[in-house]
């Protein structure tokens, strides 16, 4: 800070020789000026850009709190999700005020407030949603709301998803539940409970609400701390969100990929399976919540055999007029008629006598029925 900014002559500096006393006037404005250089000090430089970063991708905003943010591993889950989208030819623009991470994350823009509740989040994504009009928005909040009285954190996800949906009602929104907590898995669990229902009313009123179970995807094994996730945890979220971005179509720039090069020899139909089926069979349990034009789908495959099935296959065909929109805990292809549902990077193992929980959301055309039949690894499974 110059004189002549604060008006003052400035004083000339001290020598060996004793000064004369300073006057009253230049002795405060000393002491003032010595107050201002402390509070610079103490005041964090800001992360956030002069301007946006932008490459004229699909526009993506990751919003929710510290877990969004990447505390721990700043830029988190949105360093594997960027490098994803790299590799897999899509050209995304993450949108949002805030900004960090390293140079391995293309873009750094997000909306991820640490401390933040759904209150706080629901209170400013109004402005958010109108400076950046994103195409498809990645939600994971309620972490900070899981202290004391936990009951009203549903109703607030749900204005908050509410308040989204009818200020870009065009956005494809893709609503996680929370990733697990040290200390607080009741009430993670509870809350967790209520998003699935939040998320089929809305898409059953024909809003472009997903279903992503992040919960699931992580332990408590993957946490730095018991509430933040390490870097191996934040690449599980970023494989559960790349996951659910492919099977809605356009929400990450188109149905597939664009593809390079063609191959030299025809792909095979399906992935070979790293170990054969079990030698004493499968069982499929498929359940259907059903509501106007959609439904969810949840499916718990059983490997009933003596060894462990590492790297696993589960085909079946949906009814006519079913196609699948999102799903959790598998990815799904192609998304109706004959579909193979293949494990994603940490549930490959079905051990000997337990199950893989996945499901999946679908819209329908009046036949919400269920696949009459079940193949693991290309072996008949009963149905439960």
């Amino acid at each position: 800070m110059s004189s002549a900014t604060l008006g003052h002559p400035v004083p000339p500096p001290p020598t060996a020789t004793a000064a004369p006393p300073k006057p009253r006037r230049a002795r405060l404005w000393w002491a003032a000026l010595a107050a201002v250089a402390a509070v610079a000090a103490a005041v964090p430089i800001a992360t956030t850009p002069a301007s946006a970063e932008s490459n004229g991708g699909v526009r993506v905003m990751p919003l929710g709190d510290s877990i969004t943010d990447g505390f721990n591993v700043p830029g988190g889950y949105r360093i594997e999700l960027w490098q994803r989208f790299t590799s897999g030819g899509y050209r995304i623009d993450f949108v949002g005020s805030q900004f960090n991470g390293p140079s391995s994350l293309g873009d750094h823009d997000h909306q991820g407030h640490s401390g933040w509740t759904i209150a706080q989040i629901d209170a400013n994504v109004v402005n958010w949603l109108r400076a950046t009009n994103p195409r498809t928005v990645l939600l994971h909040i309620g972490t900070n709301d899981m202290y004391g009285d936990t009951s009203g954190a549903p109703a607030r996800l749900a204005t908050l998803v509410d308040r989204i949906t009818n200020t870009a009602p065009n956005a494809d929104v893709f609503v996680a539940t929370i990733i697990p907590k040290s200390g607080a898995d009741n009430q993670v669990r509870g809350y967790n409970a209520a998003i699935p229902g939040i998320v089929q009313s809305r898409a059953a009123a024909g809003k472009r609400v997903h279903l992503v179970d992040m919960y699931r995807a992580l332990t408590l094994s993957d946490l730095a701390d018991g509430v933040h996730p390490n870097a191996t945890g934040y690449r599980k979220m970023a494989v559960a969100w790349y996951d659910a971005l492919r099977l809605v179509p356009g929400s990450i720039g188109g149905d597939t990929p664009p593809t390079t090069a063609p191959p030299t020899t025809a792909p095979p139909t399906t992935a070979p399976p790293t170990t054969p089926p079990p030698s004493g069979g499968c069982r499929v349990a498929y359940t259907v919540n059903a509501w106007g034009n959609g439904l969810t789908a949840s499916v718990s495959v059983t490997n009933t055999g003596s060894t462990p099935v590492n790297g696993w296959a589960l085909g079946f065909t949906l009814p006519s007029g079913q196609t699948i929109t999102s799903g959790w805990n598998a990815s799904y292809s192609p998304s109706s008629g004959a579909v193979t549902a293949r494990n994603v990077s940490y549930n490959s193992t079905i051990a000997a006598n337990t199950s893989v929980d996945i499901g999946f959301q679908a819209t329908h055309t009046g036949n919400a029925g269920r696949p009459s039949a079940f193949t693991l690894n290309g072996t008949a499974c009963a149905v439960a």
